[in-house]
Order: structure tokens, then C-alpha cells, then sequence
């Protein structure tokens, strides 16, 4: 049994039925400061049909519950697909899930010695391919605007992931500057951008994306991209929750290829860019792999780049991830100073109920000098706190 199997098999359930554990072997290095680099926030209240101007509160999503978890949807037809909320069962009526009690919520991060978190988004997810592009912008900033507020209740210890327009540079920059102004401190950019307003795919490497990276770069803020946009490609009649994680948490090569390949980073050279809930372990391959690949197929390329992969890794990315043994035995490929240790409260991949022993296995790995920096210190680095 791996060290990872057998820290799972000691704490098993549903987060919604775990014991959170309060006695460990613990013992963090004096002035250390837990914070998680990853959770995740359900909306529980209709703030957008609330928030939306009057002239257009029939194209606002709605938000309503179902069996007591919350959904998103228009005309009482919610958007999330049923496999979605047969996940949420398990952890959606646990009262810290909701941002309408953002006290039970800190009393949980407490009971399991966090200090802070960066929280995303939960169901509010299925809207970053909304088709109404006027109303999904609207849809964003109104978020953001419910993020920041919940930030003023938490000072300090919640930090909300806020999201922006990036289908066109003028709302890129109007989305940017608002979600500053907030005092948001990052955004989730998707993977999978979608049409833009005259329905043509986006390509986030394309010349056409230049003025939106140009708005980013101004704006100065780190970006986020996320597991969880895309499930697998074909039915599968056992386990498909199982089947379908193993395609979700391996989703970054592409993007990566396209910062690197692409010639994004060359462009805009002060991009910071995390990857969030993939784990590390994927990093050192991905390295390796974009070196023998540029080499292997530079005779074919339409576009050469300024330097060898790693220099695009360690110049611009981190990456955060919750119980990843394989990655912190990488560490020395990867840095000590691009990795983010993450609960990944609620989820049921959590480590909630058992946040002390990760901790404790990212100092047997790692070290006591380096676990500061992995546990916290990085994760406040990237957001500039």
C-alpha cells in the first residue's frame, strides 16, 4: 500500500461525515502560517436574478436547491449535469460549503489549524461557457463583487478567486480593473475559452488574443487556470466517478504547451500564472516531454522560442496540490518555491478531516526548513499578500 493509499484508508467517508482530526505528530517550525492554496465555494444565494438589472432578469441564472444542494439553472432547468450533483451529495450540506455562512466555514479551517485560504468557485463553473456573453460578463462581476464582500467579513484568512471577460480585450480590461479595485488578488482563466462574440473557437495563442494578454499584463495580477472544466469522452457503466477524476486532474499539458509553444510568455514576459488542483507531479514530465518535443519537431514549427522549457516554468508558474508523495520526492526537479500545499476543503479529495497528517507528510518529505514556503509561504508569493 502507498504512503498516499494508506493516508486516504485512515480518514474514509464522505467529508460530510469525516471526524476532523485533532491529535497528530504535527509539529510546524515556529511563525508558520497554514494557508491553503485551494478550496472551493458554493453560492447558495439567487444573487445574479437579485443583482441583474430589471431589464434583463430573464436572461440572469437562478439558483435553487435540490434535495438541500444548490443549482444553477434557468426556467427551473439547472445547468450542472446530474453526475455533478451526485458528487456535491457528499459535501453540500456542510454548512461551511455555503458563502452565505462564512462563520462555520472559518470555524472548519480553524478546527484543522488553516489559517487562510484561497477559495474558487464551485457551481459556478458551468457558466464560463454561458452563451449570453453580455449576461455571463454581468454574471462575473456581480460574483466578483460577492467574493469581495465575503473577503471584508474574513479579513486576512478568506481570499476569493474572482473571473473575468476574456472573449474581448475592452471587457479583459474592464473586468481586470474592477476585480482589482475589489481587492481581488487572482482570476480563474479557463482552459477551454470557448466562441468569441462572432462565434469563431478561440485560440488563446492567436494573434487575435494579443489586446486581452496586453490587458492582463497591465493589470498585474497573477492568473489561475483550474481542473474541472472538461469530463471524459466516452460513458463508462462502473465507477465513472473514479474514471472521470482520472481524466479531470490531468487537463493542463495543452495550455502549458501554448504559454511555452504558443509564444505567449515570450510576448508578454511578466505573465504569473498557477495552476491549481492537477497536483506537481506532472511537472517534471511536462518539462521533459516540451524539450524532446520542440527538438523533435523544430524543423516543422512556424514560430521558434526565445528559451529551453524549463526557463518558462520557473520564470513564470506554481502549481498547488493536496496529498502529491510523488511530486515532493520531485521537489528538487520542480523547486521548492513553485509548489502550494491545498486541502481542497470540501471536496470529497479533500484532506479535510485530515489536513494535519498531509501537512505532517509534506514535512517528511520536504524538510522542516523548506515546509514554511510549501505549506504557505509560496501560495501568499503568488497572490503578492
Amino acid at each position: 500500500m502507498s504512503d498516499l493509499t494508506s493516508l486516504h484508508s485512515e480518514f474514509p467517508g464522505p467529508p460530510n461525515r469525516r471526524r476532523v482530526e485533532t491529535e497528530s505528530e504535527l509539529v510546524l517550525p515556529a511563525g508558520t502560517e497554514v494557508f491553503s492554496a485551494d478550496t472551493h465555494i458554493s453560492v447558495t444565494e439567487d444573487i445574479w436574478y437579485q443583482r441583474f438589472p430589471a431589464a434583463m432578469k430573464e436572461r440572469a441564472p437562478r439558483i435553487w436547491c435540490i434535495n438541500g444542494i444548490p443549482t444553477i439553472g434557468i426556467g427551473g432547468k439547472s445547468f450542472l449535469p446530474e453526475g455533478f450533483l451526485a458528487v456535491v451529495e457528499h459535501y453540500g450540506n456542510m454548512p461551511g460549503m455555503s458563502a452565505s455562512n462564512i462563520e462555520a466555514r472559518m470555524a472548519d479551517l480553524d478546527a484543522e489549524g488553516i489559517a487562510a485560504e484561497l477559495a474558487f468557485p464551485n457551481e459556478l463553473l458551468v457558466l464560463l461557457g454561458y452563451p449570453d456573453l453580455e449576461a455571463r460578463e454581468l454574471c462575473f462581476r456581480i460574483y466578483n463583487e460577492y467574493i469581495a464582500e465575503l473577503q471584508e467579513r474574513a479579513p486576512g484568512r478568506f481570499y476569493g478567486v474572482g473571473v473575468i471577460n476574456w472573449w474581448d480585450a475592452k471587457g479583459a480590461r474592464r473586468t481586470l480593473n474592477e476585480l482589482k479595485a475589489l481587492g481581488l488578488k487572482t482570476y480563474w482563466l479557463p482552459l477551454h475559452p470557448g466562441k468569441d462574440a462572432g462565434g469563431k473557437p478561440i485560440d488563446f495563442a492567436g494573434s487575435a488574443m494579443t489586446p486581452v494578454w496586453e490587458a492582463i499584463e497591465e493589470a498585474g495580477l497573477p492568473l489561475a487556470h483550474h481542473i474541472g472544466e472538461g469530463g471524459p469522452q466516452y460513458p463508462c457503466q462502473f465507477n465513472p466517478v473514479a474514471v472521470g477524476m482520472m481524466h479531470q486532474v490531468a487537463p493542463f499539458r495543452e495550455m502549458f504547451g501554448k504559454y511555452i509553444f504558443g509564444g505567449i510568455l515570450d510576448r508578454h514576459k511578466s505573465l504569473r500564472i498557477g495552476w491549481f488542483e492537477g497536483g506537481i507531479n506532472w511537472v517534471p514530465s511536462a518539462i521533459q516531454d516540451a524539450e524532446h518535443v520542440y527538438a523533435s519537431f523544430r524543423h516543422m514549427n512556424n514560430l521558434s522560442i526565445e528559451h529551453e522549457a524549463p526557463y518558462y516554468w520557473h520564470t513564470h508558474m506554481v502549481s498547488s496540490f493536496v496529498v502529491d508523495p510523488l511530486g515532493l520526492e520531485l521537489i528538487d526537479k520542480i523547486g521548492v518555491d513553485k509548489v502550494m500545499w491545498s486541502t481542497d476543503y470540501p471536496h470529497n479529495e479533500s484532506s479535510f478531516g485530515y489536513s494535519r497528517s498531509s501537512l505532517k507528510q509534506v514535512i517528511d518529505l520536504v524538510g522542516l526548513e523548506a515546509a514554511p514556503q510549501v505549506v504557505g509561504g509560496n501560495v501568499k508569493r503568488f497572490l503578492g499578500i
